[in-house]
């Protein structure tokens, strides 16, 4: 066998082994999905048209870390489903007491001590805040405003200056829209949202502005003279407006 001839078989050698790789390589790719990451398109093929996620649509029930969308009222957040149990307590956490039982308060989500975690619970009620979480609901039920957040249900207590954790109400489900003419609301004081509140929150910050105002001065508008002896109705008053504008700027409200 000559020079030529050798070079020539060894050319073909080559390009057979050649061949046979590259048929392998094409097997591994479009044979088996684990060729490529999964949820990555082939190279040339376009995913199917589709809804972006937040794009349209409705929002998944489910975020990307396994906490739950809280639908209620419109709520619209997620968080983390009861039970959960969590390695440490976030930054930020507020500690409360009932009884000997501990309980800790973050952006609405409530925990407790659960061997050397901390367990996503209910938190039992009677329990009081003085600021409600970040995000929550504003729900009338029965005429008076209630405060919702990864159903727990609040509700103001002026004797506390705070918000109380309260039993879910036997009307739930049946929210009603917020008084057009709130009683907490005085003749003689005109009130205009500075921060873009809208009606449910006004209705409901006067209500219990009125509610914290009357608590402090004893003084009713709703009632006959204030419901205060007739020679102090005008003393009384002057207080509770002082009270009422007082609390009502203080949650972003411009009182004349």
């Amino acid at each position: 066998m000559n020079q030529t001839t050798k070079a020539a078989l060894l050319v073909v050698s080559v390009l057979m082994l050649g061949g046979g790789a590259a048929l392998a390589g094409g097997a591994d790719e479009h044979g088996h999905p684990e060729g490529r990451p999964e949820g990555r398109p082939a190279a040339g093929v376009r995913p199917a048209a589709g809804p972006r996620p937040g794009v349209g649509g409705p929002r998944p029930a489910f975020d990307g870390r396994g906490q739950v969308l809280d639908q209620r009222y419109n709520h619209g957040h997620y968080y983390p489903p009861m039970g959960t149990v969590m390695p440490s307590l976030p930054s930020g956490y507020r500690p409360y007491y009932r009884g000997r039982d501990r309980y800790y308060f973050n952006g609405g989500i409530w925990y407790a001590p659960r061997g050397p975690g901390f367990v996503v619970v209910r938190p039992p009620s009677g329990l009081v805040i003085s600021v409600l979480p970040p995000y929550y609901t504003t729900v009338w039920l029965g005429g008076n405003p209630y405060y919702y957040a990864d159903n727990v249900y609040y509700t103001w207590q002026p004797d506390q200056n705070g918000y109380a954790v309260v039993d879910p109400p036997d009307d739930a489900d049946q929210p009603s829209a917020p008084p057009d003419s709130p009683q907490s609301a005085p003749d003689d004081l005109i009130i205009y949202p500075k921060n873009g509140q809208s009606k449910d929150q006004q209705a409901a910050d006067q209500f219990e502005c009125h509610s914290w105002a009357k608590n402090q001065t004893g003084f009713d508008p709703t009632q006959p003279a204030g419901g205060v002896p007739p020679g102090d109705a005008d003393r009384s008053r002057n207080n509770y407006n002082r009270a009422m504008s007082a609390c009502l700027q203080g949650r972003g409200y411009q009182v004349n």
